[in-house]
């Protein structure tokens, strides 16, 4: 539908990931995701939400003492608004995060926007889904404005996490971003990640899920 996106939910909570973990944050959340990673804690923002204009997008937000925004998902980039959207919230002074699963180019994110990227480790099930291209636009963002992405590797198991190693070395991402390490806790406790991390000469930093410890019971709106 043109000139509407589609909406999952939009919410003022804390942001439980990232490098504004504990901020208070507004997250609006979009429908649809190209990838089914067998992890997937938002399988509800596959089906199809309710379409919004940007106006009314921006209305809804203003109800929220914040100026902290997080564009997420499902995947935001899968609907091409979403590029006006982030336009806007910037021009309305708003501090913007946009996640992305990283398989789509964000080449067109604006460079004052903070891309939080996703890399798929192989046990995601979403395995290779990283767009190449994503790699040298990450660096000439980092670039020409400093802290203008992150890099979040979710991890079910050693190899995954040796994997991501590999990855960070390969594409010489070392000390260059933020670089987030999160544990599927069901599979890797956050103490065993946290040996791991300190057996390394990597520059990551050890990521939990601040919401899910705040609202255990919540698996929506936090």
């Amino acid at each position: 539908m043109q000139n509407k996106l589609q909406i999952s939910e939009i919410f003022y909570s804390i942001q439980g990931e990232s490098t504004f973990a504990g901020y208070p944050c507004i997250f609006i959340r979009l429908s649809g995701c190209n990838l089914r990673c067998n992890y997937c804690d938002a399988e509800y923002t596959w089906d199809v939400g309710d379409f919004k204009t940007i106006a009314e997008i921006i209305s809804t937000i203003h109800e929220f003492p914040c100026k902290l925004v997080e564009v997420t998902g499902g995947e935001p980039l899968q609907q091409t608004q979403c590029q006006d959207l982030l336009h806007i919230l910037l021009k309305e002074d708003y501090k913007v995060l946009l996640e992305t699963n990283g398989s789509l180019p964000i080449e067109h994110v604006p460079d004052e926007v903070t891309a939080i990227l996703d890399v798929k480790c192989p046990e995601s099930g979403s395995e290779n889904s990283f767009h190449k291209g994503n790699i040298p636009e990450i660096k000439r963002r980092v670039e020409v404005k400093p802290g203008s992405c992150e890099l979040k590797f979710v991890l079910s198991s050693k190899d995954d996490f040796l994997w991501a190693c590999n990855f960070i070395h390969e594409q010489q991402l070392n000390t260059l971003l933020p670089i987030l390490f999160s544990p599927i806790q069901k599979r890797v406790s956050p103490a065993k990640l946290a040996d791991w991390i300190m057996e390394t000469d990597l520059a990551v930093r050890l990521q939990l899920q601040l919401h899910t410890i705040l609202w255990p019971d919540k698996s929506r709106g936090v």
